[in-house]
């Protein structure tokens, strides 16, 4: 017979927001949690059920960590591939696969599949040099991406004429063309071993400019059904390509003539889907769970209408957080706040989200707005 849910041991590499979130759910399947995390003082640390301080990009720690697992999960591509690979020749089950993985961590492998899949994305080229750079075949301004450990904002500048080089990266990267673009949408697809799939319906995305960010996130989107069809339809098409088995976010642009182009994917629970907690009837952490036990998928419909709101650390503030006027947002129906368990803020660092619901959109996206500006992460 079959083992049930709660006699795999759950690992997960990484111990930041994510897997705390993920921990939360696998609570109500009574699953164990295993955690690898670098910070001694990580998100997970309290609610894991064995929480281990270690390096998640060193082969012998992620191997031996792994071994006390029966399936091995991710909140961050930045890990060890092959000590992943290793466990799973021995039969442990590692989802997402660690060949998603290693195509997700390199930008530049991530966009050639897209071209070999006939994903619609936008015109890139593989840089290894400033020299390389000044003769591109795309004409400035272009957008330069690190090919490897880019995140939240980090490792991607406009490079608007020659002259910009100088600030340039220097290490393997991709330049992509620049794209008039209207919005930034995202789709969740979830994925489980027997093929089966579901979209989470798509968002839109408003970006903090300063820290690249998203800030807002406006669930569900008010595009035409035939344009959030299409984005959905590309959100399967890449999971189902890559075979992966879990969550699968896929950031789309949604250009001025309609077209929709994919930006960039992540192989985990995302950002642009803490609003699935309260607004949908099953949520991302959840659904990510059914997907790499197997399980028959939830129902992804939004329930209401919910906004999302990143809690970041203040500007110029560094040092032992405290939440500011909490109580006053906590006064208003429909607000959900979640916090991370971080000791420490500083500028931009994510602290927490919280999720606005109400059935009247216009009002729902008011109070986020009042959330936005009276709720501050202050040292």
């Amino acid at each position: 017979m079959a083992k049930q849910i709660s006699e795999l041991k759950l690992g997960i590499l990484g111990g930041g927001q994510l897997g705390r979130m993920l921990i939360q759910q696998a609570i109500n399947y009574n699953v164990n949690s295993l955690v690898l995390d670098p910070d001694p003082d990580a998100p997970c640390k309290h609610i894991a059920n064995y929480f281990e301080n270690g390096s998640i990009t060193d082969f012998d720690t992620v191997y031996n960590f792994g071994k006390k697992a029966d399936i091995i999960t991710i909140e961050i591509e930045k890990v060890n591939i092959e000590a992943l690979e290793q466990l799973e020749k021995e039969g442990k089950q590692v989802y997402p696969q660690s060949r998603v993985i290693r195509l997700i961590q390199d930008k530049g492998v991530q966009k050639q599949f897209f071209k070999e899949n006939d994903i619609p994305t936008s015109p890139f080229q593989i840089v290894n040099t400033k020299e390389d750079m000044e003769n591109s075949h795309i004409p400035f301004p272009y957008i330069l991406k690190l090919r490897k450990d880019g995140y939240d904002g980090k490792g991607v500048m406009k490079i608007n004429t020659a002259a910009d080089l100088d600030k340039a990266f220097d290490a393997p990267c991709i330049i992509e063309k620049l794209v008039d673009f209207e919005k930034e949408v995202a789709v969740i697809v979830a994925r489980n071993s027997n093929g089966d799939m579901k979209t989470f319906p798509m968002v839109e995305m408003e970006f903090n400019p300063e820290a690249n960010l998203v800030e807002f996130l406006i669930s569900p989107s008010t595009y035409a059904e035939s344009l959030q069809q299409k984005a959905e339809n590309i959100a399967k098409n890449i999971a189902s390509s890559m075979n992966i088995t879990g969550i699968l976010a896929v950031e789309m642009f949604v250009c001025r003539d309609g077209e929709i182009l994919v930006n960039e994917v992540a192989p985990r629970p995302h950002n642009s889907g803490h609003q699935t907690i309260e607004g949908n009837y099953v949520s991302q952490f959840e659904q990510h769970l059914r997907s790499i036990y197997n399980l028959p998928l939830g129902d992804t419909t939004s329930i209401t209408n919910a906004i999302m709101i990143n809690l970041l650390g203040e500007k110029g503030s560094e040092g032992v957080a405290k939440y500011e006027n909490l109580e006053k947002i906590l006064a208003i129906d429909g607000v959900f706040v979640h916090l991370y368990g971080k000791k420490y803020t500083k500028p931009f660092r994510k602290m927490g989200h919280v999720t606005i619901v109400d059935i009247d959109r216009e009002k729902a996206i008011e109070k986020a707005r009042y959330v936005q500006k009276t709720l501050k992460v202050i040292a």
